[in-house]
Parts: structure tokens; sequence; C-alpha cells
């Protein structure tokens, strides 16, 4: 089962993330933003229900400057949060080269029920705010990589700073999805002068952002860490079997309103408690007559 929503938002993030634990036992949330996925971290950081990764850009300031490889949770939560803190200009075999060891080892290890996987485009070579070098072409095959596990899997949006390239990333991992093969010429339409010069769903991207400061020998350290931090659990965590607690809201729809406009009943009147302490100017006044004036 696959589902795709194209949304952004760390409240519909949890939301969702939420829903599916009222369902499923383990939900691993995947995020391949550039920015670190604080917002989920943070919420599930104490709890085995739900692990993160998160493979972002982590240093110098950059927003929101958290997301150290040391960030494995707490209490209960102790190595379920996963950090891959990567530095400027990661090209596409490096950010593959440590995305799916990585993957793997969490789904050996937790065997999630769900995934949960934010595909933010600003990871992109081209996005005018980050600093990596990943094609739309890399970009995907970490969504196919994902897919390939055959577990229930939703796909959202995040961040990306440059239109036409969030289009263009968004489209290529819609057909990859959905195995669908599309050209790389695009079609005619209102929007196709917002992609020259070159009108392809993928541009050459080159060393846009810098060079690669990603050496082997660091992608190496950081993914010994975190496939010993996963050796430490002793099992996949579970739930005990019980009955599916309701909604934690109540649908809009379900709340019925009263008409101002219409007058209160006398039944209504007689059903209505009142405390006898209330003070209120009526027939039933509890204090008819004047108040008394303490000099």
């Amino acid at each position: 089962m696959m589902s795709l929503e194209w949304r952004r938002g760390v409240t519909s993030y949890l939301r969702i993330m939420l829903s599916f634990c009222r369902h499923h036992p383990r939900v691993l949330y995947i995020d391949i933003d550039i920015h670190h996925g604080d917002g989920v971290q943070e919420a599930f950081y104490l709890t085995d229900r739900v692990m993160t990764c998160s493979f972002h850009k982590y240093g110098q300031s950059f927003f929101p400057g958290t997301g150290h490889m040391y960030e494995t949770g707490l209490d209960l939560g102790k190595y379920f949060s996963v950090n891959v803190p990567l530095r400027d200009g990661i090209d596409d075999s490096g950010f593959v080269y440590i995305f799916k060891p990585v993957i793997e080892g969490i789904v050996k290890h937790f065997q999630p029920s769900v995934i949960v996987l934010q595909c933010g485009a600003d990871s992109l070579g081209c996005d005018r705010l980050g600093c990596f070098n990943l094609t739309t072409r890399g970009h995907g095959e970490c969504v196919s990589y994902v897919k390939s596990f055959n577990i229930p899997l939703l796909v959202l949006g995040g961040g990306g700073y440059t239109v036409r390239n969030v289009a263009r990333c968004w489209t290529h991992e819609t057909a990859l999805l959905l195995d669908e093969a599309i050209g790389n010429e695009l079609p005619y339409s209102g929007y196709v002068e917002y992609f020259k010069p070159d009108y392809h769903l993928h541009p050459e991207i080159g060393s846009s952002r810098g060079e690669n400061q990603n050496s082997r020998a660091y992608l190496d350290q950081i993914k010994s860490m975190v496939l010993d931090n996963l050796r430490i659990l002793d099992c996949a965590p579970s739930v005990q079997m019980q009955e599916i607690p309701p909604p934690l809201l109540t649908p809009a729809d379900k709340y019925t309103e009263s008409d101002p406009e219409q007058r209160e009943s006398a039944a209504d009147k007689e059903k209505r408690v009142t405390a006898p302490n209330e003070f209120f100017a009526g027939e039933g006044d509890n204090d008819s007559g004047t108040v008394p004036v303490r000099s």
C-alpha cells in the first residue's frame, strides 16, 4: 500500500504520525530535506514506537542547528532517533552511499509496519537556499529504494525554494512511485517558460554548490556509528493488543450549533441545570431585592 501527499508542514506530519500510531506498532519517519527534522524528532524523542531518521546539513550555524549524530533519543526512545549530519556539496553517489545502508539497517532492526518519507526538495543542487549537489535522479533513487521494501508507505512533500525544481523533483518521484516512465523533454504548457533554458525534467547540476566536503572516511564514520547503535536494540518494540482508541480530534461536521434565532422551549428550560449560587436577573434570582452593602 502506498499513498502520496505532496503537502508540507510539521503540524501535518505530527497529526499523520499520531494517527499511524493508533493502528501500527512501529512507525518509521525518514526525512531527506536539507534541514534537520527537529520537530518530528522532538515529538517522539522519548518513545520507541516511532523511529526518526534525518539526512541533513549540519554545522556552520545552519538552521535549525540541531541534528548531531549523538542525538539518539532518551528514556524508552534511546537509539530511536537517527541523525546523519552531512557537509556542504554532497552529490548523488555520496548521498546514496550513506542512505542505503542506514535505511537497510533501520528496517532490519526496527521492522517498521509503516514508513513516512518526507521528500524535501531543498536538498537539490539547484535550490536557492540549499548547499547540496543532489540531482533529481539521485533524490529519486532514495525514494525508489524505500519503496523497494514493500512496506506500507506514505510520501510527503517538504522544503524547496526554487519552485521549478520542486515541480521537477516531485513529478519525477511521483512517476517512480507509480512505475510510470516519463521522458526528459517537458511537454508544452502555459508554464513551460519557467523551465528555460533547457526545458528538461532533469537539468544538469554539476557542482553548483561547491565541492563535495563529505569524504568517504567521514561517511563511513557516520555509517559505522548508526549501525552500531541499531545493534544495541534488543528487538523490534511492540505494544500490547488493545482496542483502537477514538480519534484525537472530533470532526467539525459532528459539531452542531443551536440556532440563535430559535427561542428556548419550556422543556429545554426544565432540563437546564443551574448552580444554586448563580447570580442572574430573572424570576429565579436568588438575590431578589436589594443587595445589602457593607459599611
